[in-house]
């Protein structure tokens, strides 16, 4: 049942961030908050994949009229290289219309409508880039050689290295993840995102203490 949830909520949140994208209506931010994104890594990816999928549709729908008596399944097969089509598009929506978010709360990872994380600054000792390419194309993944560094990756990359100042437990689609001391992340322009991050770690009184 938890199952189900999840995926209804996913496709919900996928065809939602399509209708906004299209009506050009993202989701408010904090004042002073400034958003990252994220998709350039997958976005290449993505186009092809909508490319070659719009191409097969009508290719698709010649073939079965030379090869199918019934109208029913041809349009049902074209029915749905249509809803795969537009499903793809509401996949690079969802990625664009939920940017991650540096605000004076902290900082908040996300990935679509898949992922939401918020570390607070006080959780923070340091934020740097650092580029890496992972052999796994999963998105939330624990690091193989360190299970106490979770990697919230896109494109089967991070950029950016989040060290906490004391093992944290963060909020994953699956249910919440073993305490970790590190995160690494991808944004597209990490170095803006690092300078934006230090800018609020400096400014916090909590995070500009010692670490114990």
């Amino acid at each position: 049942m938890r199952l189900i949830r999840r995926v209804v909520a996913y496709e919900w949140g996928m065809w939602r961030s399509l209708a906004r994208w299209v009506l050009r209506r993202p989701y408010p931010v904090a004042a002073g908050a400034t958003t990252f994104a994220y998709v350039g890594g997958v976005q290449p990816i993505l186009l092809a994949f909508i490319v070659m999928s719009a191409v097969e549709i009508p290719i698709l729908d010649v073939i079965l009229r030379h090869t199918v008596d019934s109208p029913t399944i041809r349009h049902a097969a074209v029915g749905l290289g249509v809803w795969g089509l537009l499903w793809m598009f509401g996949l690079m929506a969802s990625l664009r219309i939920h940017p991650h978010v540096v605000d004076g709360d902290g900082l908040r990872v996300r990935n679509g409508v898949s992922l939401d994380v918020t570390i607070p600054w006080a959780a923070v000792a340091d934020v740097a880039v650092r580029r890496r390419s992972l052999p796994s194309s999963r998105a939330v993944r624990y690091d193989e050689d360190d299970p106490t560094v979770l990697n919230l990756c896109v494109g089967s990359q991070t950029a950016i290295d989040l060290v906490l100042r004391e093992p944290l437990s963060v909020p994953l689609p699956s249910g919440p993840s073993t305490p970790v001391r590190e995160i690494r992340m991808y944004a597209d322009d990490p170095a803006a995102l690092v300078e934006h991050a230090r800018r609020h770690l400096a400014a916090d009184p909590v995070a500009r203490r010692p670490k114990r």
